[in-house]
């Protein structure tokens, strides 16, 4: 189960409806090995596409740089689906290479609704996995 403050949540859901009609991208970072999530790195969509993310290399490298030097690790990647619904792509699947990591979608294609989702992705399985919203 996912377990992620209301802040983060929000700040999430505002980084996808700002990017839309591009996918947006980013990770919350927590502190090594307790699975809690406590820092949103917004990160550039380096496609640039409104059916495809990838995180720009150099800046990624700098994020996973950071994360170690704060002893912490990749908690939640995210990223947003913005005409369909919020599910893992076979690409997402095939990129999801964080085996500890929550991988979040947020669907923008309703721009009243919010669709949010979790899903815990090993080896090309994908499980989703209830998310609780924390005040």
């Amino acid at each position: 189960m996912l377990t992620i403050p209301r802040d983060l949540y929000d700040k999430i859901v505002a980084h996808a409806r700002a990017d839309h009609p591009d996918e947006a991208c980013g990770v919350l970072a927590g502190p090594a090995g307790r699975d809690r999530p406590e820092r949103f790195i917004p990160m550039t969509n380096a496609a640039r596409s409104p059916t495809f993310y990838e995180f720009d290399s150099t800046e990624q490298f700098g994020v996973w740089k950071e994360m170690d030097e704060r002893d912490e690790e990749p908690v939640v990647i995210y990223h947003s689906h913005t005409a369909t619904e919020a599910y893992p792509s076979r690409t997402d699947i095939s990129y999801a290479n964080e085996p500890g990591a929550h991988y979040v979608l947020v669907s923008t294609r309703d721009e009243h609704e919010t669709e949010f989702r979790s899903y815990r992705i090993h080896d090309g399985e994908v499980s989703e996995e209830p998310v609780t919203v924390v005040e």
